[in-house]
């Protein structure tokens, strides 16, 4: 395998767990948890982070017996295998006709320069090829790469190979093209956006990143949704509204549809999607369904 390969293959590992982290009360010790159920239907709805450092906790009663009286777990995707990931990069990252020095202003690009200094990438070489989402997540998560954080060891991976072994199946919600396409299909004004707004934030990305984790672990879905969506909301909505508010709709519809099925189902998603005022929950609330929160067994 070549070395370009190899590079492309590294990041499409990354990008998919990028755009997932695009992504309570603190008495409560542990992730969040919600449940809606009808007379013959539970679904189960818990917050995942997509990285997580090695031996952090995050198990507990509540939790494993969800996830013990569940018939399937849903995800986001399942078709995130590299060599997949790696394709849709190539087909839909890349555009070496029209590099970012073209398309930023010199002060934008000397930021790029910085960026990629700072995330130990190879130089802005690397990322002028790159289409503006692309180049923004790439910046956004080599920090946590950097830092050896692995995105087999995020929650949702771990959830998966879990039920697998339990012999029970595991569906999506999305598909991996799908969810790259909320980004690709953006226009280049949007994607523009977003890789300056990331620019700017570069120096708090991983502390950020650490706030997140501390908040997710104490199931502080306000401190979430001031982390993750909050932020998003305020500086690029358009993003905001095609990231979150859309996805969280079509999923509260596939969520409704769910309790037409007799059983109990697990769905995990990133915690950024059910928290603030546009979460699943509240559009689920808006189709007649309203989800509990499950802080004891």
């Amino acid at each position: 395998m070549n070395r370009s390969v190899r590079k492309v293959r590294r990041l499409a590992a990354w990008l998919l767990v990028a755009v997932a982290l695009l992504t309570p009360l603190g008495a409560v010790a542990h992730p969040a948890l919600w449940m809606v159920r009808d007379a013959d239907t539970t679904i189960y709805l818990f917050g995942t982070v997509h990285l997580l450092p090695d031996n952090t906790p995050w198990h507990y009663p509540a939790l494993d017996q969800a996830l013990a009286r569940s018939d399937a777990l849903v995800v986001e995707i399942t078709d995130d295998s590299p060599a997949n990931v790696a394709a849709l990069v190539l087909r839909l990252g890349m555009d070496p006709t029209h590099p970012l020095s073209s398309l930023l202003s010199a002060g934008d690009y000397h930021r790029l320069e910085r960026a990629a200094r700072l995330a130990g990438l190879p130089g802005v070489g690397a990322l002028d090829a790159m289409r503006p989402w692309l180049a923004a997540l790439t910046i956004a998560m080599a920090p946590l790469a950097k830092a050896g954080l692995d995105p087999q060891q995020g929650v949702d991976h771990l959830l998966r190979a879990e039920m697998t072994r339990a012999g029970k199946p595991v569906r999506a919600l999305e598909t991996a093209e799908e969810q790259i396409r909320f980004l690709a299909d953006m226009p280049s004004a949007l994607q523009l956006d977003m890789l300056r707004q990331t620019l700017h934030e570069t120096d708090a990305s991983k502390l950020e990143f650490k706030e997140l984790v501390e908040a997710w672990d104490k199931g502080d879905v306000e401190a979430i949704a001031r982390l993750e969506n909050s932020l998003m909301k305020r500086e690029t909505p358009a993003l905001y509204q095609r990231l979150l508010v859309t996805r969280n709709a079509t999923w509260a519809g596939k969520i409704r549809a769910m309790l037409d099925t007799p059983g109990t189902v697990f769905i995990a998603v990133g915690a950024a999607h059910l928290a603030g005022p546009d979460s699943v929950q509240a559009q689920l609330h808006k189709l007649g369904v309203d989800a509990t929160r499950v802080d004891t067994p």
